[in-house]
Parts: structure tokens; sequence; C-alpha cells
């Protein structure tokens, strides 16, 4: 089973209904950010160039199906629109007039160069908040490197703590960076629009993705300026804290095992039946443990035991005596997990071609006024015609007139 159906929200409803927000956005920090405003009730309407977002080819496809366009781009409406005619420019400004937000992650000076900047928008829309995703930030001598996430967070420190201390920096293979980039936009977007209930007037929001990044090294700031700390890749350990790893099963697979406090490792020790441990004056104290010479002792210790059972087994004994753990997942255990299911994080949303695509649930969890997922992402240009006619109260001819000037974009047989 791949998850229980979903309940299509129904449109105009959620926490954020009436907010009109205009995406000018490609790959992932902010077409998250914006589902993120729309999985709420935002009415988004994201406009593509005509070859579309360049997200529509990435991940895996059934045929010509993108099953992460499918997700990523949900309860959105799309207008195909080449801002780089006069007309398509001219389209996409009426459009922002008429909105409470604009999210856009061009590279600085880009949306100025379209005529699309802060100041010639605001001269229309006192109101608007205008959402700025950028690499390095609006200012500073970085500010038109181009940036993505695995870029940025070298930048800002994180890609330098992540792996194993013996070998190169790694990577993780999700997109990090760009994901916490479009919360901290959409947090945000909304902060701005609730300071707008006071002056009346919008702002901009900059996000920049190294920034973002840098939000996670908190506490090696300080700890840099004060004691002079550079901390080194520790693996799969919390630095600075042990037991809190991943260890070995006989079956080949993994177990996260974390007894941060004296009370856990004390119940870890009884569960291994190693009393011994307990005196043992490397592991006797959290600061002992924390030591690097004692952690790698610790995790050998704790290794060597964990290699005499299996996965499902151990993991069920470690919960027995209140130590918490889990097997390290993959998507096949998640798909077959109760608790992902009980929780409709694997929702299956209808799809025209498919049936449907089961995708990530709706998070935050509200218990008032809770997001919903209303359709499937559309089709590159489905609502062009429809929102021309409905935003802008363009008729037929003009919208045909737009489309032979290559203006816009409309589908076949639209």
């Amino acid at each position: 089973m791949s998850g229980t159906p979903t309940s299509p929200a129904t449109p105009g409803t959620g926490p954020l209904a009436g907010l009109k927000v205009i995406e000018i956005c490609n790959t992932i920090a902010g077409p998250a950010c914006t589902r993120l405003l729309a999985d709420f009730g935002a009415d988004v309407i994201k406009i593509e160039p005509p070859e579309g977002d360049p997200v529509r080819q990435m991940g895996r496809h059934v045929g010509d199906v993108s099953l992460y366009a499918a997700s990523i781009l949900r309860n959105k409406r799309s207008i195909a629109l080449d801002l780089k005619t006069p007309q398509g420019r001219e389209v996409a400004a009426e459009l922002i007039a008429r909105a409470d937000i604009l999210v856009e992650n061009n590279r600085p000076g880009v949306m100025e160069r379209l005529g699309l900047g802060f100041d010639a928008l605001s001269a229309r829309n006192p109101g608007l908040v205008m959402v700025r995703i950028s690499g390095y930030g609006q200012s500073g001598p970085y500010a038109e490197r181009p940036g993505y996430g695995a870029i940025c967070e070298a930048v800002g420190g994180v890609r330098h703590m992540t792996g194993d201390p013996d070998r190169p920096p790694a990577r993780v293979a999700l997109a990090t960076t760009d994901y916490l980039s479009s919360v901290y936009a959409a947090f945000g977007a909304v902060t701005a629009i609730h300071a707008r209930t006071k002056t009346g007037k919008g702002q901009v929001v900059d996000v920049a993705l190294y920034e973002a990044a840098f939000t996670q090294m908190e506490p090696v700031v300080p700890a840099f300026e004060k004691l002079g700390q550079v901390p080194m890749r520790e693996g799969s350990n919390l630095p600075s804290m042990a037991p809190n790893s991943s260890y070995p099963t006989r079956d080949g697979g993994w177990v996260l095992i974390a007894a941060n406090s004296q009370p856990t490792w004390r119940r870890l020790v009884a569960v291994m039946q190693q009393p011994e441990l307990l005196t043992d004056p490397r592991f006797e104290t959290i600061q002992a443990r924390g030591k690097p010479e004692n952690m790698k002792a610790i995790d050998a210790v704790i290794a060597e035991w964990t290699r005499g059972f299996d996965a499902a087994p151990l993991e069920e004994l470690l919960r027995e005596g209140e130590v918490p753990t889990t097997r390290v997942y993959t998507i096949a255990d998640i798909y077959a997990d109760p608790h992902f299911r009980s929780r409709a994080m694997l929702p299956q949303v209808p799809h025209p071609v498919l049936g449907h695509t089961t995708q990530s649930g709706v998070v935050p969890r509200l218990s008032a006024t809770p997001g919903g997922i209303r359709h499937t992402g559309p089709d590159l240009g489905a609502d062009t015609r429809t929102v021309l006619t409905d935003e802008l109260g363009l008729g037929a001819e003009r919208i045909d007139e737009l489309a032979a000037a290559g203006a816009v974009r409309l589908p076949v047989g639209h």
C-alpha cells in the first residue's frame, strides 16, 4: 500500500486563503517555499518560461510525467509566460500589481533588468511583499555570484562538518539547504504579511541560501570565538556526545542508538548486560564519554555488541529497555511504517495520467486550520488562459494575440 488517500482540500480554504502569491522561481528553494504557502490555502500562480521550470526535468519520471513536479508544484496554477518579451513582462507586472506576495529566486539584478524590481512594483502595489531567494543575498561582495544549495552549504560551514573524519567532506544526497531556505522564506513571507496589517506597507524578504545553511552552525559560532575551536567531521556521531551513532547489525542493517543522558546510558548498559562499563572511568560521565578517544572506544564496544543481532529484534530489545533507538529507515521502510500512514504523511493525490501519485504530507500540522492538498502539480501552462481571463479580464482575442506574439504559451487544445 502506498498510503491512505488524501481528502482534497476545498479551494479557498486554509489559514492563508485570500492571499494571492505570484511565483517567478525555478528548481527547488523558491518552488518549495510557494508549495508551503499553497498547502495552507494561498492562491499561487506560478509564472514559468515557455520551456517550463527545470524542476519538471528533475527526479524520476513515469513516461513524460515528472513525479517531482507533481509534488513540488501541487496546489498551484501554472501560466507559461515569456518574460523576455515586453508583452510578457507587462502581463507579469499586471499580475503582481494584484498580488500580496511575489516570490522570486533569480540572481540579484535580474528582476530589476526586467523592470520588475521592488521599487517599480511597490510603486504600483505598496502592500506587496517581495520574497527574494538567492545564493548570497541581495547585498554584499558575493551577491551576484551564482549559488546553488550545495555551493552555499560549503560557504556556510556545513559541508566541512559533514562526513567521516578520515574522508573528504561529504554531502547529503538531498537538497537540504534549499528546503531549509524555503522554510525561512515562507516564514519571512507570513511575518511580513503580519507586519503589513499594522503598517499597510509591504517589504522585501531577503533569504540567502548560505545564511540558511549557516544557521545550523549556531553552537559552533560562539565556541570558535571564545575557545578557538574548529570542529571536524564526526561521521555518524553527535559531536561531544556518546553514545549517539549508527551501529551495524548482523543482517547488514544499521540501528541508531542515542543514549545521551546518564539515566539513558545506564539503561543501555543494562540491556547490553555489561555492568562493568558503568565503572570504567572513560565512560562514567557525559563529559568523559564526549572525549574523542573515549567516543571511539565506546562506539567500538557497542558495535561489537550490536553485530550479534538482526536489526528488527535489536530495535525491539532496546525499545523495551527504554533506550531511544530506531533502525535507519529506507524509503521502503517508510512506506511500510504504520506511523507514517496514520499521520497522513503518504497521501495519495489524484493524477490525471497516473491515477494518483503518493506524495509527502503537509507539514506543519495545525489543529484548527490545517493545510491540505487540493490538486497535483499542473502541466506547464495549464492555467494560462483561465489566469489571464479571471485575474486580468482579458478576452479570448487578446489572449490569442499574446500567444501569437510568443508572450504566452497555451496548452494544446486551449
